[in-house]
């Protein structure tokens, strides 16, 4: 709904940011523009620039551009997921699906019922269940590499794509035989969040949603008159002091989770292999003392997730701003990692870099539940293919897609 208010409202945010901007700058930076798109990042030093929040003209909010700022934010409990109720907009009739499922999801939701929701997914989404994991993603690594063309292929659709999503399927025991359905659903679904929103991409979301829901509704049924040893049984039966996850939440959370648990790691992993490849680094991902290091560079780097927004959920003083209760900001996550005030030389591609906590994953309450599978497919696959292919070179000249404030490629054409 963030989309839908932003343009309902822009102009008179833009009024109450004027009426009481304390000198903040106003920068403007479309971002569906081309050169934007393919390098956000001169931006993002601009803004850093010009002081910890900006005004984005753009958006029409103000923007956490400097790592203390987008760090405070995010662990700051004054701000929150949920615009105040007395001040949403009502949601279109037409829309109403996707965001029924929305108001469900623990990333949209704060205390008391994210708390809850969120405990009940942790007593199923535990460490060990991630671990146990790892047979199964170097498995599907082996297979999906032996399966390369000779010649010069997509490495987002020979690996990038099929690897996370069938890891997460597998997970939670959905059919590998519906991956492409999950795939389809999830990139309609996450087209509800970008710039370049349109009503075409509107209304797939609602149809991918509906689909989504139907078949899940299935699968719940199948796994309570025959649970297994997966996630999905795990979450039907997953209870805290008598309570369980009712129908909408399940559906919300488990939508939540795979679309989450393999869009990002997507973009990571193709992100990564281009920086690689673009820098004759790949062959650090053979040394097992800098693959940690290595895993976080990719991720502060060139994160697949850009922006991430907050309301204030009170009058707030912070960093020379007063925000106004029902205020958003937009959390820079990519400007956040490349603050020269934390990271030295920070435009530049280091795997051996020492570890810094970077913004990737977010922080404080909406800290990303499946950031330890995202480490693990990714420390697991990247070694995978380099010693498989050591030749692997670009074909192509890597492009990345018009999908902000997520940030991935269109496609990675290689050969080994």
């Amino acid at each position: 709904m963030e989309s839908c208010q932003r343009l309902c409202d822009g102009p008179l945010r833009r009024a109450a940011f004027l009426a009481t901007t304390g000198g903040m700058q106003q920068l403007s930076q479309s971002p569906t523009d081309p050169a934007f798109v393919q390098d956000p990042y001169p931006f993002y030093a601009r803004a850093r620039a010009a002081g910890d929040l900006v005004w984005w003209e753009d958006y029409a909010m103000v923007a956490a551009t400097s790592h203390a700022a987008v760090n405070a934010i995010l662990r700051d409990r004054r701000f929150g997921r949920e615009l105040p109720a007395e001040l949403a907009h009502p949601v279109p009739e037409r829309l109403t699906p996707f965001y029924a499922v929305e108001a469900n999801s623990m990333l949209e939701l704060e205390p008391p019922r994210h708390t809850r929701l969120r405990g009940l997914v942790v007593r199923a989404f535990t460490s060990a269940r991630i671990t146990a994991m790892t047979t199964d993603i170097d498995s599907l690594t082996v297979d999906l590499i032996a399966q390369f063309p000779d010649g010069p292929f997509d490495l987002l659709d020979h690996l990038a794509r099929p690897l996370p999503v069938t890891v997460i399927a597998r997970m939670l025991g959905v059919p590998e035989t519906r991956t492409d359905d999950l795939l389809t659903w999830s990139n309609a679904m996450v087209g509800m969040y970008q710039a370049r929103r349109t009503r075409e991409m509107e209304g797939a979301a609602v149809a991918a949603t509906l689909a989504f829901r139907d078949y899940l509704g299935d699968v719940f049924a199948q796994r309570r008159a025959a649970p297994r040893d997966d996630l999905l049984s795990q979450l039907l039966a997953a209870e805290q002091d008598g309570d369980r996850l009712s129908a909408d939440e399940l559906i919300a959370t488990v939508i939540l989770l795979l679309n989450a648990g393999h869009e990002a790691t997507v973009h990571t992993l193709g992100n990564g292999v281009k920086a690689l490849l673009e820098t004759g680094q790949a062959d650090v991902t053979q040394n097992a003392e800098v693959l940690p290091m290595l895993v976080e560079e990719i991720l502060r780097h060139d994160p697949p997730l850009h922006l991430f927004t907050r309301y204030a959920t009170e009058d707030i003083d912070l960093f020379g701003h007063r925000f106004q209760r029902g205020d958003q900001v937009a959390c820079l996550l990519a400007s956040a990692n490349r603050d020269d005030a934390i990271y030295s030389d920070p435009d530049r591609f280091d795997p051996a870099r020492p570890i810094i906590t970077n913004a990737s994953f977010g922080a404080g309450l909406h800290f990303c539940i499946g950031a330890p599978l995202a480490r693990l497919e990714l420390s697991r696959a990247l070694p995978a293919l380099f010693a498989a292919c050591p030749e692997l070179h670009l074909t192509d000249p890597p492009r990345y897609a018009d999908i902000y404030h997520f940030h991935g490629l269109e496609r990675l054409m290689v050969a080994r």
